[in-house]
């Protein structure tokens, strides 16, 4: 949901109109911890809910038990996501990236000692992790209110409590649309463990989808750096702008990924000693190093292209189309190659494909048919209505 501070600072910023940025902050806050507040009792009551969907009771008994101590993290994230935003849109990355630096030695520092000296287990790392993304708040927060953006942070504003409808439904469209984004390969692995003899499927599936995960992190930040910058360049009302960082994120994005999906396809018999020494794994891990390589070239596009999207507020339209390719396509079709066509977790996994090269190229196709001089114009119009709504 914090999403939207992507669309609205981003292109408060490009259209100079800063002391909005910090305004939109705190009416982000208000709403995301809300809906932290809202969404607290599934933590709470984790164990009874994996219980009424079937899951074994020593699991949701232990992930009942871990995920009340998440939910100060989930506060955290509350508070930590619109900051990023906020300073992202302003190109202040360096804060998040020293704020996190620090964090995380101290992270570890906590973690050794609490995990190997006092023995407090899995508890005990997820105490760490929690106080760590709070120092990682509490860090961002200090360099906001204590000077660091002196354009952008006028000090805390009744006017955060205006406005609120369009604001949630703005955040609301950012939130379904990252969510079935995120939920949809989280799928691949649910499904799998429904297939025979899906231990071994699983094991490897696992390991492809950490080093799937470990490369996104460079997609997702172009997802990051072209929804600032399109929306930096629309709120300054120059679609050539906008449309020039496009063509520069794909094409940089696209080259690194092509790296990696010719890295995964000549490692593909060694990637997976890093996890296991199982042959059985390691043989299912180089079946599947095709489809990892796939969907790793296809991420290299699709997550930019997200971007895009975010940054000139078309987050309710991605939506739906996230819904009709990813749920209505890619599931299906895996669940008829995995199952009726008998291809198993590589049937699922190419089905999945499938759902997300639709997703892409649609995305594709309204970002080249997409007048970008024009939508600088409905960014003009945006800023100038949010900016009087008092």
């Amino acid at each position: 949901m914090a999403s939207a501070l992507e669309t609205l600072c981003g292109q408060a910023f490009g259209a100079k109109k800063h002391h909005m940025l910090g305004v939109y902050l705190q009416r982000s806050w208000i709403v995301l911890l809300l809906f932290a507040a809202a969404l607290t009792p599934t933590y709470i009551f984790m164990e009874d809910l994996l219980l009424l969907i079937g899951q074994s009771p020593e699991l949701s008994r232990l992930a009942g038990q871990m995920s009340v101590w998440l939910i100060p993290q989930h506060f955290a994230m509350a508070m930590l996501l619109p900051l990023t935003r906020f300073l992202q849109s302003q190109l202040k990355n360096w804060v998040t990236a020293y704020t996190a630096g620090a964090a995380l030695a101290v992270h570890v520092a906590v973690t050794y000692v609490l995990v190997h000296h006092l023995h407090f287990g899995i508890v005990g790392a997820i105490a760490a992790a929690d106080m760590s993304w709070w120092l990682v708040v509490l860090g961002q927060f200090v360099y906001v209110v204590g000077g660091g953006c002196p354009l952008s942070w006028k000090g805390f504003s009744m006017e955060a409590f205006t406005d609120f409808w369009e604001f949630i439904k703005l955040s609301s469209a950012s939130g379904v649309m990252l969510c079935l984004e995120n939920w949809y390969y989280r799928l691949l692995v649910l499904l799998t463990g429904y297939l025979k003899n899906a231990e071994i499927a699983v094991d490897a599936l696992s390991i492809c989808q950490t080093i799937n995960g470990w490369e996104m992190m460079i997609p997702f930040g172009f997802l990051a750096a072209t929804g600032v910058r399109v929306a930096n360049e629309l709120g300054a009302g120059s679609g050539k702008g906008a449309r020039f960082a496009i063509v520069v994120s794909i094409t940089t994005s696209v080259v690194i990924g092509l790296v990696f999906w010719c890295l995964i396809l000549y490692f593909n018999d060694q990637i997976a000693l890093l996890f296991t020494s199982s042959r059985v794994v390691l043989a299912e891990v180089h079946n599947l190093s095709v489809l990892l390589a796939f969907t790793i070239l296809l991420n290299s596009v699709q997550p930019v292209l997200s971007g895009v999207a975010v940054g000139s507020g078309w987050q309710a339209l991605v939506a739906y189309v996230n819904i009709g390719t990813y749920y209505l396509i890619g599931v299906p079709l895996g669940m008829v190659l995995g199952w009726p066509l008998h291809f198993g977790v590589g049937g699922i996994w190419s089905g999945m494909i499938g759902g997300t090269a639709v997703q892409t190229l649609i995305l594709a196709y309204l970002t080249v048919k997409c007048d970008w001089d024009e939508e600088a114009k409905v960014a003009s119009m945006r800023m100038q209505k949010w900016a009087e709504s008092k």
